[in-house]
């Protein structure tokens, strides 16, 4: 049974074949002690809506990587404990430099930002000298330092068209992405041809066949699925994954087709319980965010391991295209 009340079969689609899953025992003590810890270190949790149920359940804050930046930003916490991916934390340590950022998990990394790195840029430049850079969020810090600005699918739109009109833009690393905040501004972009694996596993054909099935349902897609530029003209909306939770909450519909990575549907079906989720495809999950899990999060706080560092050079460098990205938002 999900959230909201109604069976659902293994793929996670409303049916007559599921059985509950339910939390290990262990998670309610867990929890219990998370939160001791948490009080005890002046500590914040701040997780992606990508990330497990559970470890959404223990945060302070759930958002997308707009939101999470902008909290690590203000907490007033010593101590953040950052559940997504290495970039995100990353992040949240240039920006907090006096406070202590932990990852439950080290390895937990990022395909798409892992498609580009600092001397690719440094080559682009070579060749464009008058041009512009602009990073998506998903991407290392040293990438970052090469570039002009940041942005997150929520800003991206807002911080392209502040670029001068003149100027021809590289953007990396996502290609479909690109294509969306291409055909948005109508500037000219430069397309990076990076993709994120899971957004890449959401299909045309499994989206047609849902909303066959779900006539009534709103199709809600994120800007970096691999069927964006094939379906951007069938999507009701194209959001970020913030976009998507506040649309829902002024949406008078009562089901959405959601083609996202799949932890966000948690977030979704815990605050609208009386609203239905279809995921676009079983199989949009990422690898790296599901490496946290309640138990590495517990042992980040009482060890006070995996702390996220950045060489201070790079910082200085890598900082700047983020907080123009935040001055813009």
């Amino acid at each position: 049974m999900d959230t909201n009340g109604h069976t659902t079969n293994g793929n996670g689609h409303n049916g007559p074949a599921a059985l509950a899953i339910a939390e290990p025992p262990h998670y309610a003590l867990l929890k219990e002690k998370i939160a001791i810890l948490k009080h005890e270190r002046d500590a914040i949790i701040l997780a992606h809506n990508y990330q497990e149920g559970a470890i959404q359940d223990v945060a302070d804050f759930v958002g997308d990587s707009l939101g999470l930046a902008q909290k690590a930003q203000r907490t007033p916490a010593k101590v953040i404990v950052f559940c997504g991916v290495h970039f995100m934390a990353e992040t949240a340590a240039m920006l907090c430099p006096d406070k202590t950022v932990l990852i439950p998990d080290t390895a937990a990394g990022c395909s798409l930002a892992d498609m580009v790195i600092p001397a690719q840029i440094r080559a682009w430049r070579r060749e464009h000298p008058d041009g512009m850079v602009v990073c998506y969020v998903n991407t290392s810090a040293a990438v970052k330092a090469e570039c002009d600005y940041c942005v997150t699918s929520t800003n991206g739109v807002k911080v392209v068209e502040q670029i001068p009109a003149d100027k021809e833009i590289l953007f990396v690393p996502d290609y479909y992405l690109g294509s969306y905040l291409k055909a948005k501004t109508k500037r000219n972009i430069h397309l990076w041809k990076g993709y994120c694996p899971a957004h890449a596993a959401i299909l045309p054909e499994q989206v047609d066949e849902l909303r066959e099935a779900h006539p009534d349902a709103e199709f809600l897609m994120h800007p970096e699925c691999g069927c964006t530029t094939k379906q951007m003209h069938l999507a009701d909306q194209i959001l970020s994954t913030e976009g998507m939770v506040q649309h829902v909450k002024r949406s008078t519909n009562a089901e959405f087709i959601v083609a996202t990575e799949n932890g966000l549907l948690h977030r979704l079906r815990t605050q609208y319980p009386e609203k239905r989720f279809y995921p676009a495809s079983e199989y949009a999950t990422c690898h790296h965010m599901q490496r946290n899990t309640l138990e590495k999060v517990f042992l980040s706080l009482v060890k006070m391991q995996c702390v996220v560092t950045v060489d201070p050079k790079i910082a200085e460098r890598a900082v700047v295209p983020i907080q123009r990205m935040l001055d813009i938002w």
